[in-house]
């Protein structure tokens, strides 16, 4: 299955061309691999409950029956979701043994109705809090590129993007509070959607930051995040094709492309020449109010104050059970005052007040997802210090959209073979329509080959 698309597969599975079991067993096989990644990406599996469900589509199917489009296609969802019958740990040790979800979170009711089959719980960054992808707990998968150093998948839905990568999973859903959907795909190689925050329920979702949580979807394809967004949101992506000789993209001087390596400034470059090449206008341009948000997000910002709000019983009771990298970013939070969280809270609407008249003449912000290539796991785990700094920098850029209440796509550039880097196509709030179509249409720019 690698780089199959849900299109594809839903178009074999209602032609009969394949069956739903087949393509379970598939998965399972893999995530069962001894010598791949499965026992890294994945905290919990069902394999017989999963089997028992691909019969019913089959037999259904066989039947007559009319069946969704999507029956029987198996997905990953990350473990900060409820899954009914099934413990949300979101990573963590300790909240293993917690009583299991009596319901479905509202995002994977409506997956389920559509056919979706939940494969597994996929592992993360204890309670969300991190863009590297480290799990002390239940170990961190290996990127595909590389596997033999063993770099970072990224994170924290970490496990949602290797259970793509490594064909265990059709698509995956992951959590977006600073770029966790994003920064996965982009070290990966594949494409991660983070939606409008509000355009999906969050209900049955473990909460890191109330205030930029969103839930997003990780796939082979622009069209795979947007069918599975659509799914939760239950508001269908109406697909419109985008003429990008019309379109008028903004490039940022500053900040979203400083500090680029080598291989990302490379890649950024090449795919901004296709683009002219190919009728886009670009232009450069600056915005100020970026320079702003190392200051508003100094004493940690949304994540610290409102993840602390979520966690202070548990760190009085079971902080020893925590990581100590996220247990420390987490009592950050309780340092911030009243007035702090206040100040943050009005300089954020200042932000999205400038950043929407900045971006007003564009149709979309172009920037690399991440700065940087994936770093080694060791490296990461040996140092702390190395850790904080490379998690601040893989963070920056992705934390903006957040910050803006926006939506952004990030899809693969890199040429085959080369380290994995992505291309961020990012817009304000509510334009999640527009903002997927254009990255539809840069994505088949890139690779005519490209199949929904």
């Amino acid at each position: 299955m690698p780089h199959t698309t849900i299109a594809q597969v839903a178009r074999q599975l209602n032609n009969g061309k394949i069956r739903s079991r087949e393509l379970v067993e598939s998965c399972l096989e893999r995530i069962s691999d001894k010598s791949g990644e499965g026992a890294r990406a994945f905290i919990y599996v069902e394999p017989d409950a999963v089997r028992a469900q691909a019969d019913s589509v089959d037999a259904a199917r066989a039947h007559g029956v009319h069946c969704s489009e999507f029956a029987g296609i198996p997905i990953s969802v990350k473990d900060i979701l409820d899954v009914a019958g099934q413990v949300t740990t979101a990573g963590s040790a300790f909240l293993q043994s917690a009583a299991r979800a009596t319901r479905d979170a509202m995002a994977v009711r409506r997956l389920r109705r559509a056919g979706f089959i939940v494969i597994g719980r996929t592992n993360m960054t204890e309670f969300a809090f991190s863009g590297l992808g480290l799990n002390p707990h239940h170990g961190t998968p290996k990127n595909p590129w590389d596997r033999a150093t063993g770099r970072i998948p990224g994170g924290s839905s970490s496990g949602a993007a290797i259970s793509i990568t490594d064909c265990m999973a059709l698509g995956a859903i992951g959590t977006d509070t600073g770029g966790s959907c994003r920064i996965p795909a982009a070290f990966t190689g594949i494409a991660g959607f983070k939606p409008t925050a509000s355009r999906i329920p969050r209900s049955g979702v473990m909460p890191l930051s109330h205030s930029l949580d969103s839930i997003g979807s990780l796939g082979n394809s622009v069209a795979c995040c947007s069918t599975l967004v659509s799914v939760m949101a239950s508001a269908r992506v109406i697909r419109t094709p985008v003429d990008l000789r019309s379109v008028r993209l903004l490039v940022p001087r500053r900040y979203l492309v400083d500090d680029m390596d080598k291989q990302v400034s490379e890649a950024f470059a090449t795919v901004l020449s296709g683009l002219s090449r190919a009728g886009a206008t670009l232009v450069e341009g600056e915005l100020p109010a970026l320079e702003n948000l190392g200051t508003y997000n100094s004493k940690g910002g949304f994540p610290a104050a409102e993840g602390y709000f979520t966690h202070r019983e548990w760190l009085e009771t079971s902080g020893d059970a925590y990581d100590p990298r996220v247990r420390s970013r987490l009592l950050r939070g309780g340092q911030q005052s009243a007035a702090d969280y206040l100040d943050l809270t009005e300089n954020r609407k200042r932000f999205i007040r400038a950043m929407k008249r900045d971006l007003a003449p564009y149709d979309a912000v172009l920037f690399p997802t991440v700065p940087i290539i994936a770093p080694s796991i060791s490296a990461l785990e040996r140092d702390d210090h190395l850790f904080a700094s490379t998690n601040l920098l893989v963070l920056r850029n992705s934390t903006v959209i957040n910050f803006l209440d926006g939506c952004a796509v990030s899809i693969p550039v890199h040429r085959a073979g080369d380290a994995p880097v992505g291309l961020t196509v990012a817009g304000i709030g509510k334009k999640d329509e527009s903002i997927l179509n254009l990255a539809a249409a840069i994505e088949a720019a890139m690779d005519p080959d490209v199949s929904a």
